[in-house]
């Protein structure tokens, strides 16, 4: 989950560290540079992150047809991950 979050974390900031790599070239090459845009910056990060969520809606696979099998505790007090086991047939 941690890699999940790291990652959109990292969508939302990649419009920041370019602009502000852009106005440093920029600065170092003598042009004069305006005001940071704010409020284009933190549209430009919600529009990578909404299409970073549309693509995770639409690329990855879903568990409909599976039963979860919640997490046990086991005699030796060993925790046995939850997961997911394919449905059985049903039969008429």
């Amino acid at each position: 989950m941690l890699e999940v979050i790291a990652t959109r974390a990292l969508l939302v900031a990649l419009p920041f560290g370019l602009w502000f790599l852009w106005r440093e070239v920029a600065k170092r090459s003598g042009r004069e540079m305006g005001s940071t845009p704010w409020a284009w910056l933190f549209a430009a990060g919600a529009v990578l992150l909404g299409l970073s969520l549309m693509a995770t809606a639409v690329f990855h696979g879903d568990n409909r047809g599976e039963v979860y099998v919640p997490a046990e505790v086991m005699q030796d007090g060993r925790v046995s991950p939850g997961h997911f086991e394919e449905r059985a047939p049903k039969t008429p």
